[in-house]
């Protein structure tokens, strides 16, 4: 059983950054990917980035290429989202998301295993 649970969201004005991390426990196989999504009120769940757990495979979605970057720490299970220049339209619960599937990492129903999710509020 794989478990995520993710942290480090909170309240920031536009502009600003956040770092969140997701904590994993259970099996991590080494083609695995992990995701991060997000969802805000009245909107379906959005890709956000995603990265394999080896190797250097990653990808971001259009809205946040510059602005936010995914990264890993194989040592710690842990995975992050650091994201700068930080705007309201980027208001969500921000979830973590794992899945040992070869292709479809921006798609959410390739991942079984989710985090609780954390919320992240931007200000104007």
């Amino acid at each position: 059983q794989v478990q995520l649970a993710e942290s480090g969201g909170g309240l920031v004005q536009a502009g600003g950054s956040l770092k969140l991390p997701c904590t994993i426990t259970g099996r991590i196989f080494s083609g695995s990917a992990l995701a991060w999504f997000r969802q805000a009120p009245g909107n379906q769940r959005e890709f956000v980035a995603a990265l394999r757990w080896t190797g250097g495979n990653t990808r971001h979605a259009d809205s946040v290429k510059g602005r936010f970057t995914s990264s890993k720490d194989n040592a710690t299970n842990t995975i992050y989202l650091t994201m700068n220049v930080l705007k309201p339209e980027d208001t969500a619960i921000y979830y973590c998301a794992t899945s040992h599937a070869l292709s479809g990492m921006n798609m959410a129903r390739q991942y079984p295993y989710w985090g609780q999710g954390t919320q992240v509020t931007v200000s104007s």
